[in-house]
């Protein structure tokens, strides 16, 4: 068994979880090797992700580098963060989860992935491509009142958003920005796309739900930040962004009895009973 080890930072947020992690893996016989972001990722049998949600969500870069996006190795996520609502696995636990892995006691979870194309203006620069596991969005500078954004869906006119912005969220991203803009809660079997307006300036526009086989193009009047998971870049007024299903899925790895709605439940607080004392 091969596996590779990502951590954003210079150095891991908990160094001694982390060499707490590495001696289990060389008593366990597990060949194991650090990569870092911008590298290539060798390959592997799993892509340990260790830090919180955003590192997690840092991973699918690494599928850019991958010899065959169809290859590409499970991600467990190991919760040396806060939250941890994806990175499910805690570092108290990392001898259980070992075992699991070497016995072969855990589920995949295959979560959707979005491809969105950036087309700018024609006197900018040329198109340019990224993959995100939880939402792609578009956000109103601090110079600008509102920001206007026309959608189509397979070339056919849907709205126009005036407000903050627009989250474009896959089923796994449903729990994330969207969520606290509004958005509704969706499994991650979902086939199926959410468009939550940011700060609407009306009433009437809600979140929108669409079949995940759908072509999106977003079209904007202002200069706005393009956010893809947690990646920002400022891009200028009349640029097009495409956004639609990516061809490949990320694999989620599940120990134990974890599951979407057991995450939900203790992690959000949701459909639980809140006492006052």
């Amino acid at each position: 068994m091969k596996i590779s080890l990502y951590y954003r930072n210079a150095a891991p947020t908990d160094p001694e979880a982390y060499q707490t992690l590495c001696d289990m893996l060389r008593q366990s016989k597990i060949e194991y090797a650090e990569v870092h972001e911008g590298e290539a990722l060798p390959p592997c049998d799993y892509l340990f992700s260790i830090g919180g949600d955003g590192t997690l969500l840092s991973t699918v870069r690494f599928l850019h580098s991958y010899p065959s996006a169809e290859a590409f190795p499970p991600v467990l996520g190991i919760n040396f963060g806060h939250l941890g609502f994806l990175t499910t696995v805690g570092k108290d636990h990392l001898r259980d989860t070992l075992d699991a892995l070497l016995s072969a006691r855990f589920t995949l979870e295959e979560r959707t992935l979005l491809t969105s194309t950036l087309l700018p203006p024609a006197s900018a620069a040329p198109a340019a491509s990224a993959l995100a596991l939880n939402e792609v969005f578009l956000h109103r500078t601090e110079n600008t009142s509102f920001l206007r954004t026309q959608l189509y869906a397979d070339g056919q006119y849907v709205a126009s958003y005036s407000g903050d912005g627009v989250i474009v969220a896959t089923p796994t991203g449903s729990t994330a920005y969207s969520l606290s803009c509004g958005g509704p809660i969706l499994s991650p079997e979902s086939r199926c796309l959410t468009i939550t307006p940011i700060s609407p300036h009306t009433l009437t526009q809600r979140p929108l739900i669409l079949t995940d086989s759908v072509h999106l193009c977003l079209r904007v009047e202002a200069d706005c930040m393009l956010g893809t998971d947690s990646q920002r870049q400022l891009i200028a007024s009349g640029s097009e962004l495409h956004i639609s299903l990516a061809p490949t899925r990320l694999r989620l790895v599940r120990i134990g009895e974890q599951n979407f709605f057991s995450a939900i439940r203790e992690k959000l607080m949701w459909g639980t009973e809140v006492r006052k004392y």
